[in-house]
Protein backbone atom coordinates (compact mmCIF):
# COMPACT_ATOMS: atom_id res chain seq x y z
CA UNK A 1 0.00 0.00 0.00
CA UNK A 2 1.23 3.41 -0.95
CA UNK A 3 -0.08 6.91 1.26
CA UNK A 4 -2.96 7.06 -0.57
CA UNK A 5 -4.36 3.69 0.03
CA UNK A 6 -3.42 3.65 3.50
CA UNK A 7 -5.41 6.93 3.62
CA UNK A 8 -8.18 6.04 2.24
CA UNK A 9 -8.68 2.91 4.17
CA UNK A 10 -8.32 4.89 7.05
CA UNK A 11 -11.05 6.85 5.93
CA UNK A 12 -13.58 3.54 6.80
CA UNK A 13 -12.42 4.29 10.51
CA UNK A 14 -11.86 8.39 10.88
CA UNK A 15 -15.64 9.20 10.61
CA UNK A 16 -15.58 11.44 13.27
CA UNK A 17 -16.52 15.22 11.84
CA UNK A 18 -13.35 16.28 13.96
CA UNK A 19 -11.10 14.06 11.01
CA UNK A 20 -12.15 16.54 8.61
CA UNK A 21 -12.43 13.32 6.01
CA UNK A 22 -8.51 12.85 6.49
CA UNK A 23 -8.68 15.39 3.70
CA UNK A 24 -6.88 18.30 5.91
CA UNK A 25 -3.54 18.82 7.81
CA UNK A 26 -5.03 18.30 11.12
CA UNK A 27 -7.84 17.57 12.68
CA UNK A 28 -10.77 20.21 14.78
CA UNK A 29 -11.70 19.21 17.67
CA UNK A 30 -13.77 20.96 20.35
CA UNK A 31 -11.71 24.59 19.49
CA UNK A 32 -8.63 22.86 18.78
CA UNK A 33 -6.40 21.69 15.98
CA UNK A 34 -4.56 18.78 16.41
CA UNK A 35 -2.03 17.45 13.84
CA UNK A 36 0.66 14.61 14.20
CA UNK A 37 4.53 14.55 12.25
CA UNK A 38 6.54 11.63 11.96
CA UNK A 39 10.05 12.20 11.09
CA UNK A 40 12.68 8.89 10.27
CA UNK A 41 16.49 8.92 9.53
CA UNK A 42 16.93 8.19 6.43
CA UNK A 43 13.38 9.93 5.29
CA UNK A 44 13.29 12.94 6.46
CA UNK A 45 16.49 13.80 7.94
CA UNK A 46 20.26 12.60 7.35
CA UNK A 47 21.75 9.94 9.75
CA UNK A 48 24.70 12.97 10.12
CA UNK A 49 22.14 15.85 10.93
CA UNK A 50 23.07 17.49 13.94
CA UNK A 51 20.62 15.90 16.36
CA UNK A 52 19.83 19.32 17.41
CA UNK A 53 18.35 20.18 14.13
CA UNK A 54 16.10 17.31 14.21
CA UNK A 55 14.94 18.32 17.23
CA UNK A 56 14.07 21.39 15.98
CA UNK A 57 12.60 20.37 12.65
CA UNK A 58 10.51 17.96 14.62
CA UNK A 59 8.53 20.68 16.53
CA UNK A 60 8.71 23.15 13.43
CA UNK A 61 7.42 20.82 10.73
CA UNK A 62 4.08 20.15 13.59
CA UNK A 63 3.81 24.04 13.89
CA UNK A 64 3.82 24.14 10.08
CA UNK A 65 0.29 22.20 10.00
CA UNK A 66 -0.82 24.50 12.92
CA UNK A 67 -0.01 27.37 10.73
CA UNK A 68 -2.18 26.52 7.55
CA UNK A 69 -4.98 25.99 9.76
CA UNK A 70 -4.59 29.84 11.35
CA UNK A 71 -3.96 28.12 14.58
CA UNK A 72 -1.70 29.33 17.52
CA UNK A 73 0.47 26.98 19.15
CA UNK A 74 -0.76 25.93 22.63
CA UNK A 75 0.60 22.44 23.28
CA UNK A 76 2.82 19.27 22.29
CA UNK A 77 3.55 14.71 22.86
CA UNK A 78 6.66 13.73 22.05
CA UNK A 79 7.08 10.13 20.90
CA UNK A 80 11.18 9.10 21.03
CA UNK A 81 12.85 6.33 20.05
CA UNK A 82 15.58 6.70 22.11
CA UNK A 83 19.46 5.17 21.97
CA UNK A 84 22.61 6.84 22.02
CA UNK A 85 22.77 9.08 25.77
CA UNK A 86 24.67 11.89 23.74
CA UNK A 87 22.43 11.74 20.60
CA UNK A 88 19.15 12.32 22.65
CA UNK A 89 20.39 14.87 24.87
CA UNK A 90 21.17 17.14 22.11
CA UNK A 91 18.06 16.40 20.13
CA UNK A 92 15.95 17.52 23.47
CA UNK A 93 18.41 20.73 22.96
CA UNK A 94 16.11 21.11 20.02
CA UNK A 95 13.16 20.05 21.33
CA UNK A 96 13.43 22.85 24.20
CA UNK A 97 14.40 25.50 21.88
CA UNK A 98 12.09 24.55 19.31
CA UNK A 99 9.52 24.80 21.79
CA UNK A 100 10.57 27.61 23.68
CA UNK A 101 10.90 30.09 20.88
CA UNK A 102 7.34 29.29 20.01
CA UNK A 103 5.52 29.25 23.23
CA UNK A 104 4.31 25.46 23.15
CA UNK A 105 4.33 23.51 26.18
CA UNK A 106 5.30 19.91 26.03
CA UNK A 107 2.83 18.19 28.25
CA UNK A 108 3.83 14.28 27.59
CA UNK A 109 4.40 11.22 24.73
CA UNK A 110 5.71 8.14 25.18
CA UNK A 111 9.43 7.21 24.62
CA UNK A 112 10.57 3.36 23.33
CA UNK A 113 14.47 1.74 22.50
CA UNK A 114 14.96 0.44 19.08
CA UNK A 115 17.64 -2.14 18.25
CA UNK A 116 21.39 -1.55 17.84
CA UNK A 117 21.56 0.25 14.67
CA UNK A 118 17.96 0.74 13.66
CA UNK A 119 17.01 3.81 12.15
CA UNK A 120 15.46 6.24 14.52
CA UNK A 121 11.65 7.42 14.29
CA UNK A 122 10.28 10.27 16.24
CA UNK A 123 6.87 11.78 16.57
CA UNK A 124 5.22 15.07 17.75
CA UNK A 125 1.56 15.50 18.32
CA UNK A 126 0.88 19.35 18.06
CA UNK A 127 -2.42 20.69 19.62
CA UNK A 128 -3.58 24.60 18.58
CA UNK A 129 -6.18 26.89 19.77
CA UNK A 130 -8.34 27.29 16.88
CA UNK A 131 -8.97 30.81 15.49
CA UNK A 132 -12.45 32.18 14.18
CA UNK A 133 -11.98 30.75 10.99
CA UNK A 134 -9.97 26.99 10.41
CA UNK A 135 -10.02 26.98 6.34
CA UNK A 136 -9.52 22.98 5.23
CA UNK A 137 -8.38 21.91 1.71
CA UNK A 138 -11.98 21.57 0.62
CA UNK A 139 -13.02 25.42 0.76
CA UNK A 140 -11.58 26.25 -2.79
CA UNK A 141 -13.67 27.21 -5.63
CA UNK A 142 -13.01 27.84 -9.47
CA UNK A 143 -11.44 31.66 -10.04
CA UNK A 144 -10.03 31.46 -6.91
CA UNK A 145 -6.05 33.26 -6.43
CA UNK A 146 -3.63 30.60 -5.55
CA UNK A 147 -0.69 32.30 -3.55
CA UNK A 148 2.11 31.24 -2.04
CA UNK A 149 3.42 32.38 1.18
CA UNK A 150 7.44 31.58 1.36
CA UNK A 151 9.89 30.48 -0.95
CA UNK A 152 10.24 27.11 -2.30
CA UNK A 153 12.79 24.59 -3.60
CA UNK A 154 15.49 25.94 -0.73
CA UNK A 155 15.13 22.97 1.63
CA UNK A 156 15.79 20.78 -1.09
CA UNK A 157 18.58 22.38 -2.88
CA UNK A 158 20.37 22.50 0.92
CA UNK A 159 19.81 18.52 1.10
CA UNK A 160 21.27 17.71 -2.21
CA UNK A 161 24.53 19.69 -1.20
CA UNK A 162 24.62 17.73 2.00
CA UNK A 163 24.02 14.61 0.08
CA UNK A 164 27.00 15.78 -2.23
CA UNK A 165 29.16 17.13 0.51
CA UNK A 166 27.97 16.20 4.70
CA UNK A 167 30.08 19.20 5.89
CA UNK A 168 28.09 21.42 3.45
CA UNK A 169 26.76 25.09 5.20
CA UNK A 170 25.00 28.08 4.14
CA UNK A 171 21.35 28.98 4.27
CA UNK A 172 19.95 26.32 1.86
CA UNK A 173 21.17 23.73 4.25
CA UNK A 174 20.00 26.09 6.89
CA UNK A 175 16.57 25.94 5.32
CA UNK A 176 16.54 21.96 5.09
CA UNK A 177 17.59 21.81 8.66
CA UNK A 178 15.77 24.50 10.53
CA UNK A 179 12.70 25.49 8.97
CA UNK A 180 10.69 27.91 10.24
CA UNK A 181 6.69 27.55 10.34
CA UNK A 182 4.49 30.61 9.05
CA UNK A 183 2.43 31.21 12.13
CA UNK A 184 1.89 34.95 12.02
CA UNK A 185 0.96 34.67 8.46
CA UNK A 186 -0.79 31.62 8.48
CA UNK A 187 -2.86 33.05 11.33
CA UNK A 188 -3.77 37.11 9.07
CA UNK A 189 -4.36 34.61 5.74
CA UNK A 190 -7.09 32.16 7.84
CA UNK A 191 -9.73 34.95 8.12
CA UNK A 192 -10.20 35.18 4.30
CA UNK A 193 -8.96 32.24 2.42
CA UNK A 194 -11.13 29.24 1.04
CA UNK A 195 -8.51 26.94 1.33
CA UNK A 196 -5.21 26.93 2.76
CA UNK A 197 -2.84 24.11 3.67
CA UNK A 198 0.97 23.97 4.52
CA UNK A 199 3.17 22.72 1.62
CA UNK A 200 5.46 19.89 3.03
CA UNK A 201 5.72 17.19 0.46
CA UNK A 202 6.77 19.76 -2.82
CA UNK A 203 4.10 21.98 -4.40
CA UNK A 204 2.33 20.50 -7.01
CA UNK A 205 1.62 16.77 -5.28
CA UNK A 206 0.19 19.35 -2.04
CA UNK A 207 -1.72 21.88 -4.71
CA UNK A 208 -2.69 18.22 -6.65
CA UNK A 209 -4.22 17.45 -2.50
CA UNK A 210 -5.85 20.64 -2.46
CA UNK A 211 -7.16 20.56 -5.50
CA UNK A 212 -8.73 17.09 -5.08
CA UNK A 213 -10.47 18.22 -1.64
CA UNK A 214 -11.75 21.18 -3.07
CA UNK A 215 -13.24 19.71 -6.94
CA UNK A 216 -11.02 22.25 -9.14
CA UNK A 217 -8.33 22.47 -11.12
CA UNK A 218 -5.64 24.69 -11.28
CA UNK A 219 -3.57 26.95 -13.86
CA UNK A 220 0.13 27.83 -12.16
CA UNK A 221 2.46 30.29 -13.92
CA UNK A 222 5.89 28.60 -13.03
CA UNK A 223 7.83 31.92 -13.60
CA UNK A 224 5.79 33.19 -10.81
CA UNK A 225 7.15 30.55 -7.96
CA UNK A 226 8.75 32.53 -5.24
CA UNK A 227 12.71 31.83 -5.01
CA UNK A 228 15.19 32.89 -2.88
CA UNK A 229 18.47 34.38 -3.80
CA UNK A 230 20.11 31.57 -2.74
CA UNK A 231 18.02 29.03 -4.97
CA UNK A 232 18.86 31.18 -7.92
CA UNK A 233 22.60 31.27 -6.98
CA UNK A 234 22.64 27.57 -6.99
CA UNK A 235 20.32 26.47 -9.05
CA UNK A 236 19.19 28.82 -11.66
CA UNK A 237 15.80 29.89 -12.53
CA UNK A 238 14.95 28.46 -15.76
CA UNK A 239 12.17 26.35 -16.38
CA UNK A 240 14.44 22.90 -15.27
CA UNK A 241 15.52 25.12 -11.77
CA UNK A 242 11.91 25.98 -10.80
CA UNK A 243 10.26 22.09 -11.58
CA UNK A 244 12.88 21.71 -9.24
CA UNK A 245 11.47 23.95 -6.78
CA UNK A 246 8.40 23.11 -7.39
CA UNK A 247 8.48 19.34 -6.84
CA UNK A 248 11.24 19.07 -4.04
CA UNK A 249 9.28 19.37 -0.79
CA UNK A 250 10.05 20.08 2.82
CA UNK A 251 9.25 23.74 1.95
CA UNK A 252 6.89 24.47 4.91
CA UNK A 253 5.45 27.31 2.88
CA UNK A 254 2.10 28.17 2.98
CA UNK A 255 -0.51 27.77 -0.02
CA UNK A 256 -3.77 29.44 0.23
CA UNK A 257 -6.89 30.16 -2.46
CA UNK A 258 -8.34 33.43 -1.68
CA UNK A 259 -11.04 34.88 -3.49
CA UNK A 260 -9.90 37.61 -6.52
CA UNK A 261 -11.36 40.39 -4.88
CA UNK A 262 -9.15 39.77 -1.80
CA UNK A 263 -5.71 41.80 -1.64
CA UNK A 264 -3.77 40.04 1.42
CA UNK A 265 -1.29 42.60 1.38
CA UNK A 266 -4.12 44.75 3.31
CA UNK A 267 -4.63 42.00 6.00
CA UNK A 268 -1.93 41.76 9.24
CA UNK A 269 0.75 40.63 7.53
CA UNK A 270 4.41 40.22 9.93
CA UNK A 271 6.93 42.11 7.68
CA UNK A 272 8.63 41.25 5.82
CA UNK A 273 6.35 38.62 4.17
CA UNK A 274 7.28 37.10 0.71
CA UNK A 275 4.29 36.08 -1.06
CA UNK A 276 3.01 35.75 -4.47
CA UNK A 277 -0.02 34.78 -6.76
CA UNK A 278 1.08 31.86 -8.44
CA UNK A 279 -1.96 30.77 -10.10
CA UNK A 280 -5.74 29.91 -9.92
CA UNK A 281 -7.88 27.46 -9.44
CA UNK A 282 -10.01 26.49 -12.08
CA UNK A 283 -12.49 24.02 -13.00
CA UNK A 284 -11.89 20.23 -12.69
CA UNK A 285 -8.79 19.06 -14.99
CA UNK A 286 -6.25 18.41 -13.17
CA UNK A 287 -3.17 20.68 -13.03
CA UNK A 288 -1.72 22.72 -15.72
CA UNK A 289 1.55 24.61 -15.84
CA UNK A 290 3.04 27.46 -18.22
CA UNK A 291 5.70 29.74 -18.44
CA UNK A 292 6.77 32.59 -20.04
CA UNK A 293 7.45 29.65 -23.72
CA UNK A 294 3.89 28.58 -23.09
CA UNK A 295 2.96 25.32 -21.59
CA UNK A 296 4.59 23.07 -19.71
CA UNK A 297 4.51 18.92 -19.25
CA UNK A 298 3.35 18.10 -15.64
CA UNK A 299 6.87 15.91 -14.49
CA UNK A 300 6.34 12.40 -13.69
CA UNK A 301 6.78 12.69 -9.85
CA UNK A 302 4.47 15.88 -8.12
CA UNK A 303 6.64 15.69 -4.57
CA UNK A 304 7.52 13.17 -2.29
CA UNK A 305 4.79 10.67 -1.62
CA UNK A 306 5.56 7.76 0.71
CA UNK A 307 5.70 4.21 -0.75
CA UNK A 308 6.56 1.08 0.60
CA UNK A 309 10.10 0.06 0.22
Amino acid sequence: MNERDVIARLRRIATDPAARGLADDAALLDGFVITHDTIAEGVHFLPFDPPASIGWKLVAVNLSDLAAKGAAPRAALLSMAIGDPDWDEAFLDGIEAACESYGIALIGGDTIALPPGAPRVLGLTALGEAGERTPARSGGKPGDRLWLVGTLGDSAAGLALLRAEPKASGPLVDHYRRPVPLLAAGKALASEACAMMDVSDGLLLDLDRLCEASGCGADIDLDALPLSRAFIAERGQHRKARLFAATGGDDYALLAALPAAVDPFSLSLPNPTTMAVIGTLAEAGGIRLADAAGPVELPETLGYEHHRF
